[in-house]
């Protein structure tokens, strides 16, 4: 069976030659596209988790209140237990006829029809089992019942209203995965055509991306335009948000597909290779689908869905008791900066973020402000003249950093990631774009105020290519393999590598 191994693409693209830069010749109608305001995105995914937490609840609420309001008497305890089991398997039947979907939650008749019927289903089960139990007699044959249409009632009414909030935000967009092709011209035309007729709720199709000019790429195929060449694809997806490349090749054209990962891997979107020009058939496992349309998962979004939520919470309960924790420390650090030299407490500094994002970093000021250097264009070295007595302590100790816990509160940082870099930072007189191929792939995550590469002792100067070459690798190797154990670990680890890998930090 045919699987692409994600990891094994990423090493491909790596090794790969140096794609040669062009310049930005996006269409007038893609700088429209950019200027035009985009709805926040929802996962579909954490709607369908929410949903079936919410339907679990509302059973189970609704029927604790009939037991609590009508039988009062008995243990509550097995009461409790047989709601549970009941809406358990209730659940657990919605997911069987897979009635539990963004696909599903747009239809009214068959989402309600087969609601009803599997929590029927549910309560014809429990009743069998009571009876083979022999265990019916400790229920209320009345209650049983009344939860049973309660519940039926209120399935109905949770099925419509869902209904409804899906149907808002699939119309406002927000449901809509914003994507763009790779490759044009008569290729293209077929995977267009069974997109906007397979997929056209989940997928938002504004145009193409090609490099070729001639007759073989028309400007206009089925309706969708031509936005620029693939390379302008990367600054169009920093300017506005894309969701979903589709790289349409065949399988066959291995070269000219790694050309176009080569250039698209840096940005923090989902990758697919079209399989519908394949003349290879696979087994139906060995593809995904949009919609009707077989591809292939060539590149990942590195944190999406449930893991978003699960990050954001990490983040701001982290960042939170931090700024709680430590404050007594930032409180001594502003007094001794203030009485150590003139000019502010905090220093700001423009650093690139997610999707190379312009952020603004706080820091405590470290250096003399006359000799603050906000773009970063000279390395701090050991015993720099710039650096103030107190600057010295703050940036062995990374207390210089604690400021920057409000621009996780901000949204602007994580905790754990990939470090900010200062816009003109180099190594070997190279800015760290220009030294390091595939440098902006860090940046298909938030940054964060510690990360990977620090605890592995690559932290501080960064004066070398290879330096700055290691570092890139361990931030690259958080992106793959982030989880939220990792982040622990890191947040755990992060102290001891500032006792025991300190000697870079100046």
């Amino acid at each position: 069976m045919y699987r692409v191994d994600p990891k094994e693409v990423v090493s491909e693209i790596v090794s790969a030659p140096p794609v040669e830069k062009a310049s930005c010749g996006l269409s007038d109608r893609a700088k429209e596209i950019i200027n035009t305001p985009v709805e926040s995105a929802m996962s579909s995914k954490v709607i369908v988790g929410v949903a079936q937490l919410v339907e679990f609840g509302l059973l189970a609420f609704i029927g604790m209140v009939i037991y609590f309001t009508y039988v009062g008497s008995g243990d509550a305890g097995h009461y409790l237990a047989l709601t549970l089991t009941t809406g358990a398997l209730a659940l657990f039947g919605q997911n069987l006829v897979k009635n539990h979907s963004v696909q599903k939650y747009r239809t009214t008749l068959k989402q309600v029809s087969r609601a009803v019927a599997v929590w029927g289903t549910a309560i014809l089960v429990v009743l069998a089992g009571l009876f083979l139990l022999k265990l019916s007699d400790y229920f209320s044959r009345v209650w049983l019942v009344s939860w049973f249409a309660a519940g039926t009632v209120s399935l109905v009414i949770f099925r419509i209203a869902l209904r409804a909030l899906v149907m808002d935000w699939t119309n406002k967009g927000q449901l809509k995965r914003r994507t763009v092709l790779v490759g044009g011209g008569p290729e293209a035309e077929e995977l267009i055509r069974s997109i906007k007729s397979s997929a056209q709720n989940d997928i938002e199709l504004f145009g193409m991306f090609d490099d070729r000019t001639d007759k073989r790429s028309p400007d206009l195929v089925a309706d969708c335009p031509k936005l620029g060449k693939v390379s302008d694809l990367v600054e169009f997806a920093r300017q506005t948000r894309i969701d979903l490349v589709i790289v349409s090749l065949p399988v066959s054209a291995e070269t000219r597909v790694l050309q176009m990962l080569k250039q698209l891997w840096v940005l923090p979107v989902d990758i697919r290779l079209s399989a519908h020009m394949s003349k290879l058939k696979f087994k139906s496992r060995a593809y995904s689908f949009l919609g009707d349309v077989p591809v292939f998962d060539m590149a990942d979004k590195p944190i999406s869905d449930w893991n978003i939520v699960a990050k954001w919470l990490f983040d701001k309960v982290v960042a939170a008791t931090a700024l709680v924790v430590f404050s007594p420390i930032m409180l001594a650090t502003a007094i001794a900066i203030r009485l150590d030299s003139k000019g502010p407490i905090f220093f700001k500094q423009k650093r690139h973020g997610f999707n190379n994002e312009l952020i603004e970093v706080y820091k405590f000021r470290s250096m003399y402000t006359e000799m603050s250097d906000a773009k970063a264009a000279k390395l701090v070295t050991k015993d720099d003249p710039r650096v103030t007595k107190v600057g010295r302590f703050i940036r062995k100790t990374s207390i210089d950093e604690l400021p920057q816990f409000l621009n996780v509160l901000r949204g602007e940082l994580s905790i754990c990631g990939p470090r900010p870099h200062a816009l003109q930072a180099k190594a070997e007189d190279r800015l760290y774009h220009d030294a390091v191929d595939g440098y902006f792939a860090r940046h298909r995550v938030k940054p964060g105020i510690t990360g990977w590469a620090q605890i592995n002792g690559w932290r501080g100067e960064t004066d070398t290519v290879d330096k700055i070459m290691h570092r890139v690798n361990h931030d690259l190797y958080y992106i793959e393999n982030w989880s939220i154990l990792l982040d622990l670990y890191i947040l755990f680890m992060t102290p001891v590598s500032l006792v025991s890998k300190n000697e870079g930090a100046y």
